[in-house]
């Protein structure tokens, strides 16, 4: 416990401690996290914070903080936010929290669509809007759909929306894939759950424990989603349209084996930030 009285600065170490015991990697950016949270002050800025006491009450908050944490809650999920692509996204208990590797992604989109001028972009599985929000805040004449069935997920898609100021050009719906759509649109992106079903119970305890088991679980072979979308997508896509989507490890022969079967040609293949595939862009044959 981290008794009243204690600095700001020392309740910093004491709780990097015991974040650092428990395994967790990123602990002193953490507990500074954590308590600025909790107390409204940054010890990790110059001047005279560091030095400040706790109250009970600021006592209090803090360990309640690193209870979460020490359960292997994420920081995202206790704060509430998630950063992405430049953009502060609210999250609830129903949005997978934002990843970097989810900037392949949107790499592809970006280089897809036109600086300027108008564009339609669908996103299925849109969750708290990462993807969609982010390139329609690189693309300013273009707008989007978002779709999940989660409509939990989709509230915070609208609140994200109207916080970036994006809410006149992003639309969202609760619905599956894309069934119920008509208009045509020139870009589909999606990222979809791909862990397979039995994978998902062995993913960290951040992710098993807090991530939605909706946006994990790809099925038996965790490419049920890619069927889905492949089956229909080009239905809903323009002429000259693609679809790019991001993958899970090892996953680009699978995935692109789908897409070729419903009329697609692999037209691009982005990797992460470790070199690893993570987007593939498609076009119909």
């Amino acid at each position: 416990m981290i008794p009243a009285g204690t600095s700001l600065g020392a309740a910093r170490r004491l709780a990097a401690d015991r974040l650092a015991a428990a395994g967790i990697e990123e602990a002193a950016s953490e507990a500074r996290i954590l308590l600025r949270l909790a107390t409204g002050l940054d010890p990790a800025l110059p001047g005279g914070a560091a030095g400040m006491c706790l109250d009970p009450a600021q006592c209090d908050r803090v360990e309640a903080f690193l209870a979460r944490r020490l359960s292997r809650e994420p920081v995202a999920r206790i704060i509430g936010t998630g950063a992405f692509h430049g953009l502060d996204l609210t999250l609830n208990a129903a949005c997978l929290i934002p990843r970097d590797d989810t900037e392949a992604l949107v790499a592809a989109a970006l280089d897809l669509l036109p600086p300027y001028g108008p564009a339609r972009i669908l996103d299925l599985g849109v969750g708290p809007g990462t993807v969609l929000l982010a390139i329609l805040s690189e693309r300013r004449e273009a707008s989007g759909l978002g779709i999940d069935l989660s409509a939990e997920a989709l509230v915070a898609a609208r609140d994200n929306a109207r916080t970036l100021g994006l809410a006149d050009r992003a639309a969202f719906a609760e619905g599956c894939w894309t069934q119920g759509l008509a208009a045509p649109f020139d870009l589909i992106v999606s990222n979809p759950p791909y862990i397979p079903a039995a994978d998902c119970e062995r993913l960290a305890p951040e992710v098993a424990l807090h991530d939605p088991r909706l946006a994990l679980d790809g099925g038996a072979d965790g490419l049920d989603a890619y069927r889905a979308i492949f089956a229909n997508a080009g239905r809903v896509l323009k002429h000259g349209g693609h679809v790019a989507v991001e993958i899970g490890i090892g996953q680009a022969p699978d995935v692109a084996g789908i897409a070729r079967a419903c009329g697609f040609r692999l037209a691009r293949l982005v990797s992460d930030l470790a070199g690893i595939p993570r987007a593939l862009v498609f076009a119909a044959v």
